[in-house]
């Protein structure tokens, strides 16, 4: 596995996806070949994502775009390598569990959902029904000023501890005033 060369690889492969994509290709397993689908299994992402990326590409105004998702992807790829030592989880979140979208803790909409999805995304764990980035997280993201590698980032600092990320939450927001 070459490092080094992450980012560019995987900017490569976004980029064809999302070309991909716009030629009528509609499926995740169909996007990538088999040296591409190996590539994305070593650094814990799923031929999905890059799906969910180049499908929101095209029906919203090129969001996420290449650059979120290169940060979201490092993030979920660091957490890969270094705490679950390359080995996929076996979990997958059960989307009946997550709270409802209209879901708010101290006055903040979407977060609620928004904590077990990212957690989920962090481990490797999303359903292919969902997709950290998607159109009401980057709303979220928007609203309150968060990169949404960051948030991820934040998450895996306070992976147990709900309060102390809805804190940074609530001083970002109020920060944008």
């Amino acid at each position: 596995m070459k490092h080094y060369t992450f980012p560019d690889r995987f900017r490569a492969l976004h980029d064809q996806a999302v070309a991909r994509y716009a030629g009528g290709v509609r499926s995740a397993d169909a996007l990538c070949t088999p040296d591409e689908k190996a590539f994305l299994a070593a650094n814990g992402i799923s031929p999905n994502n890059l799906f969910d990326y180049a499908e929101d590409f095209h029906g919203y105004d090129g969001q996420p775009g290449p650059n979120h998702a290169l940060g979201i992807e490092l993030v979920r790829r660091d957490y890969f390598l270094n705490v679950q030592g390359a080995r996929p989880s076996a979990t997958v979140l059960d989307p009946a569990t997550m709270p409802a979208k209209t879901a708010s803790v101290r006055g903040i909409s979407w977060l609620p959902r928004l904590l077990p999805k990212a957690r989920a995304k962090l481990r490797g764990e999303l359903p292919t029904s969902l997709m950290y980035g998607c159109g009401g997280d980057r709303s979220f993201f928007q609203e309150h000023d968060i990169i949404p590698a960051e948030f991820l980032a934040l998450v895996w600092r306070h992976e147990r501890d709900d309060d102390a990320i809805v804190d940074w939450v609530v001083r970002r927001s109020a920060g944008r005033r």
